[in-house]
């Protein structure tokens, strides 16, 4: 009976341990029907189908939520459909997951500057300098766009403070 207590608590401790490593895959081992449709969802994103390729890879995603480059591509479709809040959703999920992906980094800052963020896309950029160590493809891209700048809305949407008034409101209002 003295034995039966440690022995016990021994035995337990020793079957939790053993049970936890067993049905899991590390973290580099992405399932392979998700990176499947994710090949698929390619395809059908460079033939301009985005709706087709976002259902894809909605799949993968669901399939294996650690498809990183599932994440990837979904924020490139979301950026294609000029949706850069969601494409910088996406980015930022596959930037949690790895937080150098360097086509995360770039199509994130992309996004923001889509956005009219800019300031955050140059930080992106530097980090992928850094990254880097120099100039790479994705920080050509993104040096790109940040040069180009934000889209003419964005900037017309920023520039204006003031909104005109409407209605009555706009009759009681004299030009200086």
């Amino acid at each position: 009976m003295r034995f039966s207590a440690p022995a016990l608590a021994l035995s337990l401790a020793l079957a939790t341990w053993s049970s936890s490593g067993q049905g899991q895959r590390p973290d580099s081992q992405i399932d392979a029907r998700s990176m499947a449709m994710l090949g698929e969802a390619q395809a059908a994103y460079r033939a301009g189908n985005f709706a087709g390729a976002e259902d894809l890879l909605e799949t993968a995603l669901a399939v294996d939520p650690r498809n990183r480059g599932a994440y990837v591509a979904m924020g490139q479709v979301a950026t294609a459909q000029a949706l850069p809040g969601k494409a910088i959703r996406f980015y930022r999920a596959a930037l949690t997951l790895e937080p150098n992906d360097l086509a995360a980094l770039s199509g994130e800052g992309i996004a923001m500057v889509q956005k009219g963020a800019v300031d955050p896309a140059r930080a992106n950029l530097q980090r992928i300098r850094t990254l880097c160590k120099g100039d790479c493809p994705p920080a050509m891209t993104l040096a790109a766009t940040i040069a180009k700048g934000p889209p003419a809305p964005v900037v017309a949407a920023q520039n204006a403070n003031v909104v005109p008034p409407k209605g009555k409101e706009a009759a009681t209002v004299k030009p200086r």
